[in-house]
């Protein structure tokens, strides 16, 4: 008889490798902090991808902004973190962000899930992010695209990717792909890219990398997710 599958990569706990090949991620991160409610913005969540089981979800503002009635929402598209092997957006800290950039920003925010390592191994979570675009695309096109997105009030041709840790990473990918101002995703057009934090990792150490680690990420921790992408 053959041993029980154990535990050869332990990445905090947060995510194990088994060696059958099979994956433990935990859903308790433990969050220390509630959702939002917040009544100025609609939110609803639509399958992307239906190959991958993909989904994202869409915050719209319930009202335009005084200030500029006539003006129509720019795009955001909103890549969440998590070392490319956790995070969801479902997770509060991701929900929240979103909800205050379409309320605060007068924005379409759109905040697709991506495929995770090790399951998926890098390029996936890059292509997921062009996936996302295209979907976009895909709604404007349509006669029968969401009406959220092709409803009139959007503005696609002012579309912004913000990348939070490994999502500015995915985001920084996406801008040397696709670039600026690029008609390859016409109607729908990147007008910029925001790297929040981003998450980068190489053969050699960078200075950050170099310097007082994280209780949570540390270098150790770091390179067991690195080596799992």
């Amino acid at each position: 008889m053959g041993s029980l599958p154990h535990v050869v990569e332990d990445c905090g706990g947060v995510v194990q490798l088994f060696s059958d090949g099979t994956i433990y991620r935990s859903k308790d991160i433990g969050f220390p902090m509630p959702i939002i409610n917040d009544e100025s913005v609609l939110f609803k969540d639509c399958l992307f991808d239906k190959t991958y089981n993909l989904h994202l979800r869409l915050y719209k503002p319930t009202s335009i902004s005084l200030s500029s009635p006539t003006k129509k929402l720019s795009i955001i598209l909103y890549l969440h973190g998590g070392g490319f092997c956790v995070g969801t957006r479902e997770w509060p800290n991701c929900h929240n962000c979103c909800l205050k950039l379409a309320s605060g920003l007068n924005a379409l925010v759109v905040a697709p899930d991506y495929r995770l390592a090790p399951e998926h191994r890098l390029p996936a979570a890059m292509e997921d992010g062009l996936s996302a675009l295209q979907w976009l695309q895909a709604q404007v096109l349509s006669d029968k695209g969401d009406a959220w997105v092709n409803g009139g009030k959007v503005d696609y041709d002012q579309v912004f990717v913000l990348g939070d840790s490994s999502g500015g990473n995915i985001a920084h990918h996406l801008a040397v792909q696709i670039g600026v101002g690029s008609t390859r995703l016409a109607p729908v057009r990147v007008r910029g890219y925001i790297l929040l934090a981003p998450f980068f990792g190489g053969v050699a150490r960078t200075k950050s990398e170099e310097g007082p680690s994280e209780q949570l990420l540390n270098l150790e921790i770091l390179d067991r997710y690195v080596n799992t992408l």
